[in-house]
């Protein structure tokens, strides 16, 4: 591939977006998700909500794609009847970016799913989800720190292979693993930190907010998969 492979990042829809003399609907992302694929060595693309039939279009125009997180799964998408603790809904959102996952995995383009990208990541592949930790709330709008220790062998090990201390702000979880994943990395209490496919395609979740902290390990081994998979 010549130049930067072309990473697209899904984004949300808000109703009351400010900016200058301005309150209007808006498509937003963090800045630290395009930051980052950007100093992984990647070309960062918004991708707003879309309708489902079109994933298939805008991730065949891509050479790699992260989930971004967000608010809580739809219970309903993996057979749960709502926790009074789980969020409210985003339908748009959960529809448009199962599409994505879905078009990313059949067109084998290198996928990295982020906290609720992860998770929705298993949903898609047929798991389920734990809907509240106990013990693990955390103060609103403000992202904590702890470890997580990859599992030998796994690719987010060839990444990351030392216990690392990571950003995350969650209370939601991976329950029963959708098909084909294993588990490749745990918080001290067992919680599972991340996920992937054991396969030739390069598909990875990861529990924490890498984009709100230094390291671009994670996301250069996504760039990099991204610069050299067939056809690229």
């Amino acid at each position: 591939m010549a130049g930067r492979p072309l990473i697209g990042i899904s984004t949300y829809i808000e109703a009351g977006a400010r900016w200058g003399v301005w309150e209007l609907e808006a498509a937003l992302l963090p800045v630290g998700y395009p930051r980052l694929v950007q100093r992984a060595g990647g070309l960062a693309a918004m991708l707003p909500p879309d309708a489902p039939e079109h994933a298939a279009a805008a991730v065949a125009r891509l050479d790699g794609l992260v989930i971004a997180g967000g608010p809580d799964v739809e219970p309903s998408r993996y057979g749960a009847e709502p926790d009074p603790r789980t969020g409210p809904p985003a339908r748009a959102r959960d529809a448009w970016e199962l599409a994505l996952i879905d078009a990313a995995l059949a067109a084998h383009v290198p996928l990295l799913g982020i906290c609720r990208g992860m998770q929705l990541l298993n949903v898609a592949l047929g798991g389920t989800l734990v809907q509240h930790l106990d013990g693990h709330a955390e103060v609103i709008g403000v992202f904590g720190r702890h470890p997580v220790k990859p599992v030998p062998g796994t690719r987010y090990a060839a990444a990351v292979p030392e216990l690392t201390s990571v950003p995350a702000y969650h209370h939601q979880a991976v329950d029963r693993l959708g098909a084909g994943l294993v588990v490749s990395a745990h918080a001290e209490d067992g919680t599972v930190e991340a996920v992937e496919l054991p396969s030739e395609d390069w598909v990875l979740g990861v529990q924490w907010h890498p984009e709100m902290g230094e390291d671009v390990r994670v996301l250069r081994a996504l760039v990099e998969a991204a610069a050299t998979r067939p056809g690229s």
